[in-house]
C-alpha cells in the first residue's frame, strides 16, 4: 500500500476529494447525484464561470453522467512565443483563450496597465493559436445553424463555435449585438461572407466596460425580492443578468456569488462588492465602478450608484470576489 502511494506522488497525480470520476491527465469529472456546478467548482477550487466557459454550458444545468471538463482547454504542442494582430471585436479575455494563456500572462508579455486594446495592436502571445482545443464532451456542435435560446448573448454563442463576435456578426450581416429567442444565425466559419470594411484604429471596449454600461442603463429599476429582469430586481438577480447580458454566468444568490468566485484584497472595476446587512454572511450585494462606489439594487430605492464610504455600508462591507 505504501508503495502504490509512493508511486502515485512521484507521478503528480491529483485524486479530489469529490464523489464523481476523475480522469487524472485530463481531468475530466462525471457527474453525479446531487450534484452542481456549485459543488464541483468548490471541491476543485475553480470557479462556476470557469467550469461553464471551458464546457461551452450556457446555463447552470447539469445531468447525471455528463462528462465536464475540469482542464481549461489546451494544447499538448510545445508552446513558442508568436505576435497576434488585434482585430475589430476583440478583447483580452478572447485572445487569451484562443492561445491558451490567461489575462494576467498576456498583460505581463506586453507591459498592459489596463484590459484597453485596438484595432491593428500587436500582442505577443505565448503559445501556438489553439486550432484543435481540448474536445468538449458536452454538447458537442455539429451544425452549420444555431437557433438563439433564453440567456443567449453574442459573445456566448460565438465561443461556442470558435468565432469571433465581429466574425459572427460579419457571416450573419448583423448591425449590433441584438439577437432575440428562436433567432437562426449561421455558425459556420467557412462560409462566404461579406469582407468588412477596415476599421479605424481605436480602442475595443473591454469586458470590464460592457459591465459598467450594462448596469448603468438600468439605474431606476425598482426593487423586486427574487426579482432578476428589467421589470424588477433583487441584488443578486441584477448582477446575474448584467453580467450574462456581456457572456458570463454567474451563480443566483448573494451567498452562491461570494463563494463561487475568486476573492480579490481590492476590488477593480467590474468587480462584485458584498455586504452583510439583515442576515450573518453576505447578504447583499453590488458592481464596484471606481472611486469607491458601487451599483446595486438596494431594497428601498431600486437600482442606484451609492458611496462604499457613507455610515450605513463601510461598516457592514465584508470584501470583494470578481468574475473575471
Amino acid at each position: 500500500m505504501k508503495h502504490l502511494m509512493l508511486v502515485a506522488t512521484a507521478a503528480g497525480i491529483l485524486f479530489t476529494s469529490t464523489g464523481g470520476q476523475v480522469s487524472a491527465h485530463e481531468n475530466i469529472y462525471t457527474v453525479q447525484s446531487g450534484d452542481t456546478l456549485w459543488k464541483i467548482s468548490q471541491n476543485n477550487k475553480l470557479t462556476v464561470n470557469e467550469i461553464m466557459q471551458w464546457n461551452n454550458l450556457t446555463s447552470d444545468t447539469i445531468f447525471v453522467t455528463q462528462k465536464l471538463s475540469l482542464l481549461a482547454p489546451h494544447s499538448h504542442e510545445t508552446q513558442t512565443t508568436v505576435t497576434y494582430t488585434v482585430k475589430s471585436g476583440d478583447t483580452l479575455s478572447g485572445i487569451a483563450k484562443a492561445y491558451g494563456t490567461t489575462v494576467t500572462e498576456l498583460k505581463s508579455l506586453n507591459g498592459l496597465t489596463s484590459d484597453m486594446i485596438y484595432v491593428g495592436q500587436k500582442l505577443t502571445v505565448k503559445g501556438e493559436n489553439i486550432v484543435t482545443p481540448t474536445p468538449v464532451l458536452s454538447n458537442p456542435v455539429n451544425t452549420s445553424t444555431y437557433t438563439v435560446k433564453s440567456g443567449d448573448s453574442l459573445w456566448a454563442i460565438a465561443t461556442r463555435h470558435n468565432l469571433s463576435v465581429a466574425q459572427l456578426k460579419s457571416i450573419n450581416q448583423l448591425t449590433s449585438d441584438t439577437i432575440y429567442i428562436g433567432q437562426v444565425l449561421t455558425v459556420n466559419a467557412n462560409i462566404t461572407a461579406p469582407a468588412p470594411t477596415p476599421a479605424p484604429a481605436e480602442p475595443t471596449v473591454s469586458k470590464v466596460q460592457q459591465v459598467i454600461e450594462e448596469a448603468k442603463k438600468h439605474i431606476g429599476t425598482p426593487y423586486l425580492w427574487g426579482g432578476n429582469t428589467p421589470a424588477g430586481f433583487d441584488c443578486s438577480g441584477f448582477s446575474k443578468y448584467v453580467f450574462e447580458r456581456v457572456g458570463i454566468n454567474l451563480p443566483r444568490t448573494s451567498a452562491t456569488q461570494w463563494s463561487g468566485l475568486k476573492p480579490v484584497s481590492t476590488p477593480n472595476l467590474g468587480d462584485l462588492v458584498f455586504f452583510e446587512t439583515y442576515a450573518p454572511g453576505p447578504s447583499h450585494l453590488g458592481i464596484y465602478i471606481g472611486d469607491n462606489k458601487f451599483i446595486h439594487a438596494g431594497s428601498s430605492i431600486g437600482v442606484t450608484i451609492t458611496d462604499m464610504n457613507n455610515s450605513y455600508w463601510k461598516p457592514r462591507y465584508l470584501g470583494a470576489r470578481t468574475p473575471f
